[in-house]
């Protein structure tokens, strides 16, 4: 008995540092996170667009055609940043740079914050990406002949997102 729990502890400390010298052997993963003008690059947009990084969150700030917001009330407040955040520039952020946690992308209207979501890096699969690409790519494309589809996009993105509207904004009316 007493030789048989002197094999089990040997082979799980043999076990044990195989396991550790595997894992050592590993290549280090690059942790590094974007600086706001590499952000920027992967960003286009015609409007004003800035970028800001803090520790491992970017935050994307997009200013808001005030006039949109007069034509599509508070559901065109709620989706400005879905149409940022679910993109393939988003996308690409995450793939290109392993040490990011999230994207944040706020909206503006004459610098008054409209919207603010946060998409953190192990919220969608890749299945799931694909799923937000193509939700958003529709939103984009016939969202304001189909209302509907920016509101699949805002109900997508409240499901998946940290979010937070300026009740100014998005209030019924």
């Amino acid at each position: 008995m007493i030789a048989t729990n002197m094999k089990r502890r040997t082979h799980r400390t043999v076990l044990a540092a195989v396991v550790s010298v595997c894992v050592g052997c590993q290549e280090p993963v690059d942790l590094a996170v974007p600086t706001p003008s590499e952000v920027k690059e992967y960003y286009i947009y015609d409007g004003a667009l800035s970028a800001e990084v803090t520790g491992n969150v970017v935050t994307v700030s997009v200013a808001q055609d005030p006039q949109m917001l007069r034509r599509g009330g508070s559901l065109w407040a709620k989706v400005g940043p879905y149409i940022f955040v679910f993109s393939d520039e988003t996308h690409q952020l995450f793939q290109d740079y392993a040490g990011l946690a999230g994207v944040r992308v706020v909206t503006t209207v004459g610098g008054v914050r409209v919207a603010s979501v946060l998409l953190a890096r192990e919220t969608l699969s890749d299945v799931l990406w694909r799923r937000s690409l193509n939700i958003a790519g529709k939103a984009r494309r016939d969202g304001t002949e189909q209302v509907t589809l920016l509101q699949d996009l805002v109900r997508w993105g409240e499901d998946r997102t940290e979010y937070e509207y300026n009740p100014r904004y998005t209030r019924g009316r």
